[in-house]
Parts: C-alpha cells; sequence; structure tokens
C-alpha cells in the first residue's frame, strides 16, 4: 500500500487530516494517534531507553520536556545521564521500567538495534508514543510486529531519521513529484561507508574502526561498568569481546544489526521512498563477496524491482555501499560526490545527498523554474514528535511509513545472503521462489526474551 505524506498538504487539520480521502494511505499504514487531552504547552513526562551514545544525543533533543526515567546497561552512560537529569529514576534493565509507567506519557528508545522491538513493544502495548532510533527493528519480522502494534495502540510514533527534517530533502520530494525529470524509471543510491567483513588491506585503505574475519574465539574480561548479559538481550549468547564493544563495532554483526545497508539505507533509501511514495518490492537482488555467515559485508550491491504505478513507470532501485558505485558514477556521468541519490527520469536527472541537489544536466535546466514550496518547514525531527504526543499533529517518519521502509531494506540484505533474486510477497511475508532464505526473515530469541 503507498503511502501519502501528511506534510504534502500545509496548514491542514487535524480534523480534515483524518476526514481527507486524499490521506487515506496515511490512515492505513499512519494510523491516526490517540492524543490526551493535554495543554500543548505543559511538559510531557518521558523515559529514555538507551542513555548514551546516540541516546545521549536524543535525549537533548528531548531535554525541554521532564525526564522522568533513564535506563542503560552500561553504568557510566547512566551515571553521565542522571547527573543531568537527577530527578530521573534510574534502570539497566528496560523490563524494569515498565513495571512502573504511571507517570510516563512517551519513550524515547536509542538502544542497539538488536533490542529495539523488545524496547519497543512494551511501550506501544501500553498506549505510550515512542521515539525509536533507525533502523527500527533488527529484521523483517521484528518490523511486522511494531507496525502492527503501533496500528492497533494508534499512538504517535516517530523513527529517527533526523535528516527527514531538512529543508533540501523537501525541496527534492517537491521537484520529483511536481514533475521536473519526468517519470521516474531508475534510482541509484550509494555510501561509501565500508564498516563490514573485508580483507585487511581493505579495511585500512576504508579507515574502518575495526578488522574482524571471525568470531574471537577467547574471552575478554567484561568492562566492570557493563552489563553484558542483558546488552546480548535476546541474541545468541557469547563471550565478551572487544570486537563488539565499546562504540558502534556491533552493528557490523548479524547478530546484533545489519550492516550498513539497514543503517545508513534508512538515511539514503528515505528520500526515493518518500518522493516516489514507495513500498514493498516485487523482487530484490544482491551482489558483493560471499556472503559470511556472522558479518555484515563493507561493500554490496543490491537492486530492488517495483511494477507501474497509476500513472508511474515500473522502477528500479539500486543501492551500494563501500567500494560500489554506479556505472554512470564511475564513467564521470555525473559528479562525483562521495554519496548520493540519483533519480533517472524521463527529462534528465536529480542528483541529491543529504544537504544539496542538482538538475542534470545543468545547462539544460538553466531557466528551470521550481515549482511552488508545498512542504512546510519542519519543526524539528524530535519537535515533530513531541509536538504530535501533544497536539495530534502528524509526524513524517510514523512506523507505518519506516516500518515499511525498514522492511525493505533489510529484504536488501536478505538477498544478499540468499545469494540469488529473491521474490517477495508482502502480504504474507514469504518469499515464494526461496523459501529456504526465509530464515534470514527472523529468528529465535535467547532463554527469557519473547515478543508475544
Amino acid at each position: 500500500m503507498r503511502t501519502q505524506n501528511p506534510l504534502l498538504t500545509a496548514g491542514i487539520s487535524r480534523r480534515c487530516f483524518l476526514r481527507d480521502g486524499t490521506m487515506a494511505g496515511v490512515l492505513t499504514l499512519g494510523f491516526p494517534a490517540i492524543v490526551s487531552s493535554r495543554s500543548p504547552n505543559s511538559k510531557l513526562n518521558i523515559a529514555i531507553i538507551g542513555a548514551g551514545g546516540r541516546g545521549a544525543s536524543n535525549t537533548s533533543s528531548v531535554a525541554s520536556e521532564n525526564i522522568v526515567a533513564l535506563c542503560d546497561v552500561n553504568a557510566t552512560a547512566l551515571s553521565k545521564a542522571a547527573a543531568k537529569f537527577p530527578n530521573a529514576r534510574t534502570y539497566k534493565d528496560f523490563r524494569k521500567l515498565y513495571e512502573k509507567v504511571d507517570d510516563i506519557d512517551a519513550v524515547v528508545v536509542s538502544t542497539t538495534e538488536h533490542t529495539h522491538a523488545f524496547a519497543t513493544l512494551p511501550a506501544l502495548k501500553m498506549k505510550k508514543p515512542v521515539f525509536c532510533e533507525k533502523p527500527l527493528t533488527r529484521d523483517v519480522r521484528e518490523a511486522r510486529i511494531i507496525v502492527g502494534a503501533a496500528k492497533t495502540a494508534g499512538v504517535v510514533t516517530q523513527m529517527g531519521t533526523q535528516i527527514h527534517a531538512g529543508e533540501n530533502y523537501r525541496r527534492v520530494v517537491e521537484l520529483i513529484q511536481s514533475g521536473a525529470i519526468g517519470p521516474i524509471s531508475e534510482v541509484h543510491v550509494w555510501v561509501a561507508r565500508a564498516w563490514g567483513w573485508q580483507s585487511e588491506e581493505e579495511a585500512k585503505a576504508n579507515k574502518d574502526i575495526v578488522f574482524v574475519q571471525d568470531r574471537p574465539k577467547e574471552e575478554m574480561p567484561v568492562p566492570p561498568d557493563l552489563d553484558w548479559d542483558l546488552w546480548i538481550g535476546p541474541a545468541p549468547y557469547r563471550p565478551y569481546h572487544d570486537v563488539y564493544l565499546p562504540g558502534p563495532k556491533w552493528y557490523r554483526w548479524w547478530d546484533f544489526g545489519n550492516g550498513t545497508m539497514s543503517d545508513l539505507g534508512s538515511h539514503w533509501i528515505d528520500l526515493p521512498f518518500w518522493a516516489l511514495n514507495l513500498d514493498a518490492p516485487l523482487t530484490v537482488e544482491a551482489s558483493g563477496p560471499p556472503p559470511h555467515p556472522e558479518i555484515a559485508p563493507a561493500s554490496m550491491s543490491a537492486t530492488y524491482t517495483y511494477g507501474a504505478r497509476g500513472d508511474r513507470p515500473p522502477l528500479t532501485l539500486t543501492w551500494y555501499q563501500g567500494a560500489l558505485k554506479p556505472e554512470i558514477w564511475k564513467g564521470n556521468g555525473i559528479p562525483q560526490w562521495l554519496n548520493g541519490v540519483l533519480f533517472v527520469g524521463k527529462k534528465g536527472m536529480l542528483l541529491s545527498d543529504y544537504g544539496k541537489h542538482v538538475l542534470l544536466p545543468e545547462k539544460e535546466f538553466a531557466d528551470f523554474q521550481r515549482p511552488p514550496q508545498t512542504i512546510p518547514p519542519s519543526a524539528g525531527h524530535h519537535q515533530e514528535w513531541i509536538n504530535a504526543c501533544k497536539t495530534g499533529s502528524p509526524t513524517t517518519c510514523h512506523f507505518g511509513y519506516s516500518g515499511m521502509l525498514t522492511e525493505a531494506n533489510h529484504l536488501g540484505n536478505v538477498a544478499y545472503r540468499a545469494g540469488r533474486k529473491i521474490e517477495w510477497d508482502t502480504k504474507t511475508l514469504r518469499i515464494p521462489n526461496a523459501s529456504e532464505v526465509e530464515k534470514y526473515l527472523g529468528r529465535e530469541y535467547r532463554k527469557g526474551w519473547s515478543l508475544s
């Protein structure tokens, strides 16, 4: 089902938003939120799950509200956060945090992605609004569980794709949707980050912060401020080693993350997903080095196909990471931007990164008159969510939208690990032509952890 972004109509009231037939996609996947009768000027009581690293930044972005609870498996990170919010209760296990929620209005989740669903689902079941870092979940099945729970709960949600709030993305969406370069048949998305499985020489060349070829057999002492068992959570247990922590080293490991594809894909594929109203692909095919059983690749590529949609032609969207780039980039047919999104239309091309964009060939668009601005400026990615919690105003990356984006990104890794093109049946969550690789859509959890 295609979603229309709620910001495409400026100044729309909540009542009109719920009534307007053009918003049907949002009502199905974005779902209208249950909103309290609190004053917009009152403050939310927010619980923070994951207070260090990215969590510290997210906490700072919602610090205008009341921080009433803090949770982190790392005692040092928790202590630093508690020093800034001395009135907040502190926990190292978010399951304990959820035992007292009577004074909690909303929850911010910034744990590692293999525990996102576990930290988010209880809040949704308790009808608490949630802001969750990207990617929304570790795998496809978890994404579908969280989207379903959010729809049932009817609460305000937002995934942390902060660049979505930037002005540049808004202007690109307007250009694409106004037909500036005509019908789009291809999209190419590339990022230079090369973290993951690779040779030692490649790791040095790519300035990766860690080189690892296999799971370490030796055990290292667990840092005294870390609860390693809680950090492992639902994942298969293994002894502590510094190839996992500290820092974002964990994201290379399939048990904890999905590498660059789902991480940066949340930001970069977000732009064509928004501009072209994309959802579930028909097929996905990936290429790269032979899949490692435990570690995501540094370099890989994935191509998604979409059928014709209304008056839009069939579309291919190709993702490239690390050493891989589009042929038109390698042939100097476009500016050599390190990271980018290239829309290829019948009347020209549009190249964008986070902060700038250009219509190509530039000489042919020298006198181009830009369309009127129809997407209003964002109040800020976190502030959108706060405002929505208080007033019911829309968020732009609600779980109905971001859940589909997360699923699509994960399917790129599923196809890569499968080593073949996969057909995707989004209604049944099945891969009809390769049922044996459906094991990559989810996993069994460690004893004591469940999403039921």
